[in-house]
Parts: structure tokens; sequence; C-alpha cells
């Protein structure tokens, strides 16, 4: 089975060719990634107008550079993906558009792949890893933990109120002055930092949910920041550290409540899995392992290469969907907005 994934919900046009191995998992023929951090960087953040221009300029291209490198004509696959939400729909909708023509001029399934499902699953690409699992999820526009009870079956235990972890790493890297994407850059920054000089809030720490909130700890930063004004570069460090040690705590805080209410609701999980391209950060990585190892759990961290967003992602959850038989037809839609938990009409503040 050989699917083609095409991810184009945020700001980088992905396209890629996943085929399923006969013992279990996938193997990636190609992927290919197209990044816009150099048109973003000036205005500090995605601007989603600029966003769908470049999709629509570069979809085809790498669609065709995927197909090359797996040595495969459109027609030689069993199924097209495309990521149908959520995301700025104008992208969604480029993306969507083109796996629907491919699908259409092939006569191929189309699979219409919930972005944050793909997330949900790329753990299973690259290793065995059976169902139930608990799962944080946490990317610029998303944080959440789930329980991962099958394809198509999740629980969302909890989920930020405000701002998500991803978000509040890019605007406490504009705040301080720092280069976008925020995230590495406070990271980088945060090591020659002392965690210890800024005395920053963990909100929603020991709640009985598995909530976040992101938006007083930001704040928090920032006060701190004009206290000290004008900053010094070790000034800067110190604040990314304090900040990053402030998240660090409170997901390990979080992740406890979750695991909590998995093994009320759900049972006993198989492992913890940690997607998104916040799962690229070292320090939350470390606290993660700490959390499993204290759990007796153990720690599925995909590659890098697959925590951001990316089109392998979209063709293996095409894949998983695909072999039970889960295909769309042509008429379905884009949605900026769609939950994981079919319980969850909209998560607070539009955060699907």
């Amino acid at each position: 089975m050989r699917v083609l994934g095409i991810e184009t919900t945020c700001d980088e046009t992905a396209a890629a060719v996943v085929r399923l191995r006969p013992e279990g998992g996938g193997e990636i023929l190609a992927d290919e990634v197209m990044s816009q951090i150099a048109a973003h960087a000036p205005f500090g953040g995605v601007v989603p107008e600029i966003a769908a221009r470049a999709h629509v300029e570069i979809v085809d291209a790498l669609v065709a550079r995927a197909l090359r490198r797996a040595n495969l004509r459109a027609r030689d696959l069993d199924g097209v993906a495309a990521a149908a939400g959520p995301g700025l729909i104008g992208g969604v909708v480029v993306g969507l558009m083109t796996g629907k023509g491919i699908a259409l001029a092939t006569g191929k399934p189309l699979i219409a792949v919930n972005h944050l499902e793909a997330h949900a699953l790329v753990a299973r690409l690259t290793r065995p890893l059976p169902f139930p699992y608990l799962l944080l999820l946490a990317s610029g526009g998303h944080t959440q933990i789930l329980a991962v009870k099958g394809v198509g079956d999740y629980d969302r235990l909890g989920t930020t109120v405000d701002d998500a972890i991803g978000e509040a790493f890019d605007k406490t890297a504009k705040l301080l002055g720092l280069s976008y994407p925020g995230g590495p850059a406070v990271e980088a920054a945060a090591k020659d930092g002392d965690p210890t000089r800024f005395a920053l809030p963990r909100p929603m720490l020991g709640r009985p949910n598995a909530d976040f909130s992101l938006s007083g700890l930001k704040t928090a930063t920032r006060i701190a920041a004009q206290a000290i004004a004008p900053l010094k570069a070790h000034d800067v460090a110190d604040l990314c550290a304090s900040f990053q040690a402030a998240v660090v705590d409170v997901i390990e805080d979080r992740m406890r409540v979750g695991l909590r209410l998995f093994r009320q609701r759900v049972g006993v999980a198989h492992g913890v899995v940690v997607a998104g391209g916040v799962a690229a950060n070292g320090a939350i990585r470390e606290a993660l392992a700490r959390f499993c190892a204290q759990a007796g759990l153990p720690l599925v961290a995909p590659p890098i290469s697959l925590c951001t967003d990316n089109g392998a992602m979209i063709a293996w959850a095409g894949i998983e969907r695909l072999r039970r038989g889960l295909v769309d037809d042509l008429s379905v839609a884009a949605r900026p907005r769609w939950p994981l938990d079919p319980k969850v009409e909209r998560a607070p503040h539009g955060k699907a």
C-alpha cells in the first residue's frame, strides 16, 4: 500500500509518499518539505495570505518531486491523502483541492486527513505501538492531552484555555527580540541562562483537570523584562531559561493529571507519545522522559523531522484510515477547526 500525503495547513508545503510495510509500520519513500520561514520572518509570525499564495505556487512541483523520488507515477498510488484541516483555511483549501484533483484524475481513493490525527498517529509509522496510548500534542496552534484509543477514536483529556505552548514560545521570543521561529530561538538562548533568576508562575499547577493556561506566564515574562529594560544578552538568556523551566514544570504536572484521567477513563496505557513541533524541544523531551520513568511507561518521540508539519505524517494517517476502509468522496470540505474528540464541539478560543 503506497499513499501520497499532502500538507498545507500552515506555513510548510509538504508532499510525501509512504509505503505500508508487510510487517507493520511504514517506509518513507519520499518526503519533500518547503518552508516559508523566510517569507514570514519579517512579520514575526505566519501571515495567512502569504502562506496560501506560497502553497499555490509550489504544491504541484513538490508533489511531482515526491513522486519522482519515490520512483512512482500517480496512477501507481493506492490512495491520495490530503490534510483537510484544522488550519489556516486558505492553505488547507490549496492542499485539499490538489489531492482531490489527483484522486479524480487517477481514480484513486481520497482520504481527507485531520492534521491533528496525523500528529497523533505518526509515532506508529516508525515503531510498533499498540493502542491505547497517552498523547501530548503540542505545537504553535495546538496544545492537548489525548487518549488515543484507535484510529478515529480519541478522548481529549485536557487542552489550553488560551495560548498554545508553541504560540507562547513564539510570542516570548518576539517580546525579547529573538529571531523567528521563536521556539528554537528561546530554547537556544535558555541553554546559557539561569532558570532560577526570575520567579515566573506555573499556571494551572495542581488543578484536578488536565488543562493548560499560558497567557499568564507570557504576561509575567513581559513584566519581568520591562522591569529590567534595557535588556542585556544575559538578561535575555535568563528570561528564556526561566520561561522554559516554567513551561516544563507545567507540562510535567499536567501530564501526571492526564495519565490519572487516562487510567480512570480508558485503562492501561501502552506508552506516552509526544508529537507536534514543540516535541522538538530538548528540555521538554527530557522532562517527559523523567515523567515516563516515574510512571513506568515508554516514551515514544518521533524523529524531529516528523514532529514539525510534514507530508509523511499525512500519508501515514491516510494509510491507517485506508486500510480500515475509511475514505472520502470528492465533496469533502476543508475545515478551519476540526476537533479530534467528537464530544468537543469547539475548543476554547477556537483552538480545535
